[in-house]
C-alpha cells in the first residue's frame, strides 16, 4: 500500500498561549498532507479540479494525544483507508522527528463530485484516467 510522508515545523503563528499547536492547525497539516499523497498518484489537486472534478470534505477526524510545540519538526504519515467511485477516505498520522512519537491521528472522508453541478459522481464512469490514477495508491 502507497503511503506518503510530509515533513513540517511549527510556526510560531500556529502555537497558542499555551505554547502548543492550536488544533485548527492539524487540519492544515492533513490538508498539506493530502496534496502530497495525491500527488502520489502522478496528479495534483489542480490537475483535477482542472478536469472538472472537486473533491470536498464530507468529514473529519483528529485524536489530540500530545501538544506539538513551535519549532517541533514534524513527519505527517498519510495513507490510503478506502477509496471506492465516489469517496476517498485517507488516514493521517502526525509524528513529532525529534522522539518519534505519534502525537496526533485523524481521518479525512472526501466525495468526487462535478466542479459545475456540485453533485457527487462515479468517478469510475465520470473520468476513468482519474479514477486509474487514483487506484494507484492502493
Amino acid at each position: 500500500m502507497y503511503k506518503s510522508t510530509t515533513e513540517l515545523k511549527v510556526r510560531y503563528a500556529e502555537t497558542d498561549q499555551m505554547g502548543i499547536v492550536h488544533h485548527s492547525n492539524y487540519y492544515v497539516y492533513f490538508e498539506a498532507a493530502r496534496e502530497d499523497f495525491i500527488l502520489g498518484a502522478g496528479i495534483s489537486y489542480k490537475e483535477i479540479e482542472d478536469r472538472g472534478i472537486m473533491m470536498p470534505l464530507v468529514e473529519t477526524q483528529c485524536r489530540y494525544i500530545e501538544g506539538a510545540k513551535y519549532a517541533d519538526e514534524l513527519i505527517i504519515e498519510t495513507s490510503l483507508q478506502e477509496l471506492s467511485p465516489v469517496k476517498v477516505v485517507l488516514e493521517y498520522k502526525v509524528i513529532r522527528v525529534e522522539d518519534g512519537r505519534l502525537i496526533s491521528k485523524g481521518k479525512t472522508i472526501q466525495t468526487f463530485v462535478d466542479s459545475r453541478s456540485f453533485k457527487i459522481v462515479n468517478l469510475k464512469r465520470y473520468n476513468t484516467d482519474l479514477w486509474e490514477r487514483f487506484e494507484r495508491l492502493k
